[in-house]
């Protein structure tokens, strides 16, 4: 028995199911399902967003500017960024107002060949905390820290004067038991996987407001593409979170200091929703009773046993409909349903003299898929190579949030930056000898 479960249950569940309201046996007509039904995936910390940059845009980074952090969100944006090499370095104390030790942890870096190719790679590490597992008698069996990580690498090419792809492969490791023995002798293991990324990415920077330079940004990125995940020596296997994020930025610079950056993100796990199962005592549409102890019989929705292949596209369509905010003229209405699925961010930042910047942002979850929903603020200093960041999550609503108080540091360190000073006083100096 873990002592602390309960927090790790609170940790990646922020909705409570309410129960369910009366059902008409024939199925055509419902008043409703007042229970969320939310998403879940195993090694979930691949969709927490692991920098400060991006954490205080609302977590919106798919379509921002290029930075070194940008292997999380899009890897195609490093054959744009300005340096050709860079490291960064970001802490989150994750969840404290639920377990005080707790933290993820991310280490990124990019190299740029040429104004066409460019490589980057990541590790991220997810501590969930010390943890004391016991038995039935209550004997401490043993203490130990469950842990997860991801490392990957990416190459990105740019396939156009203003469009860039890039493909990424990542391995995920994720030990949460220390293979203690899980129910009815069944042993636990460290669950491992493999998974890929593709991306895409354009900007415009030949674009005038008014007498304003301007730049238009568009991303795409499907993440976490890979094999299912198993803890057990059973057949039982879970998917990871792949992932559908797109977005749009627009940035307008006032002059040559004052520079304003407004993105949007839309994202979408790529996983089945779990059905509406019939239960005891209802007669399904055939005219058999489910009895106790048979067979599941799905009432709404699809089957979730699915390849993850098949995933990628049947994630699309097949949410059951069947819950109190998606009922239509009395039947269930799965496209407003998987319209629900998807989550949105709005961020803005303001940059002065690409030295100083300020950042706000806004996520949005819905109430029946997670319920996450949270403003977000940042600023960030830059001075030569090197560059600080931090960001703050402001839950909103009125009930206490496990989220609150969430605090994000970055260090980042370009040391391409001296050597793009040293070109560029080349050139001005070319250009003054010939003027």
């Amino acid at each position: 028995m873990i002592r602390r479960i309960s927090c790790l249950i609170a940790a990646f569940v922020f909705a409570s199911v309410l129960g369910y309201s009366q059902t008409n046996s024939d199925g055509t007509t419902i008043d409703g399902r007042n229970a969320p039904n939310t998403i879940s995936t195993a090694v979930s910390f691949l969709t927490i967003a692991p920098d400060t940059r991006a954490g205080a845009l609302g977590d919106a980074g798919v379509a921002t500017t290029p930075d070194g952090n940008s292997q999380h969100w899009n890897p195609s944006k490093y054959v744009f960024i300005d340096n050709d090499f860079g490291v960064s370095l970001s802490y989150t104390p994750w969840l404290r107002a639920l377990v005080s030790d707790m933290n993820l942890a991310y280490v990124a870096g990019y190299y740029k060949f040429n104004p066409q190719n460019a490589i980057g790679a990541s590790l991220l590490y997810f501590d969930l905390g010390s943890m004391t597992f016991k038995d039935i008698n209550n004997v401490t069996i043993m203490n130990f820290r469950p842990r997860e990580f991801s490392l990957d690498i990416s190459y990105a090419r740019l396939l156009a004067k203003q469009f860039s792809g890039s493909v990424a492969m990542r391995f995920i490791y994720s030990n949460l038991t220390g293979g203690q023995d899980v129910a009815n002798g069944v042993s636990s293991k460290a669950g491992t996987s493999v998974a890929a990324d593709v991306s895409f990415y354009y900007k415009n920077d030949d674009i005038m407001t008014g007498n304003m330079k301007s730049s238009v940004m568009w991303g795409l990125n499907i993440s976490n593409i890979g094999s299912k995940i198993s803890y057990t020596s059973n057949e039982k296997r879970d998917f990871i979170p792949t992932n559908f994020r797109t977005g749009v930025g627009y940035m307008l610079s006032f002059d040559e200091h004052n520079d304003l950056l407004v993105t949007a993100d839309f994202n979408k796990l790529l996983v089945p929703t779990s059905p509406t199962y019939y239960q005891v005592g209802e007669v399904m549409e055939n005219g058999d009773t489910v009895t106790a102890g048979g067979d599941q019989y799905i009432k709404y929705g699809k089957d979730p046993n699915v390849s993850v292949p098949a995933a990628l596209f049947t994630s699309w369509w097949d949410a059951p409909g069947d819950a109190t905010p998606f009922v239509h003229n009395g039947k269930p209405s799965r496209f407003r349903e998987e319209l629900a699925e998807i989550t949105f961010s709005i961020g803005l930042e303001y940059c002065y003299s690409k030295q100083f910047a300020v950042r706000m942002g806004y996520f949005h979850e819905h109430e029946y898929k997670g319920n996450r929903k949270y403003f977000t603020v940042g600023a960030g200093l830059r001075l030569n190579v090197f560059g600080l960041d931090f960001a703050y999550l402001i839950p909103t609503g009125g009930r206490t949030s496990p989220l609150q108080n969430t605090l994000r540091f970055t260090l980042t360190f370009d040391f391409g930056g001296i050597a793009k000073e040293q070109r560029d006083a080349k050139k001005a100096e070319k250009e003054a000898r010939k003027s």
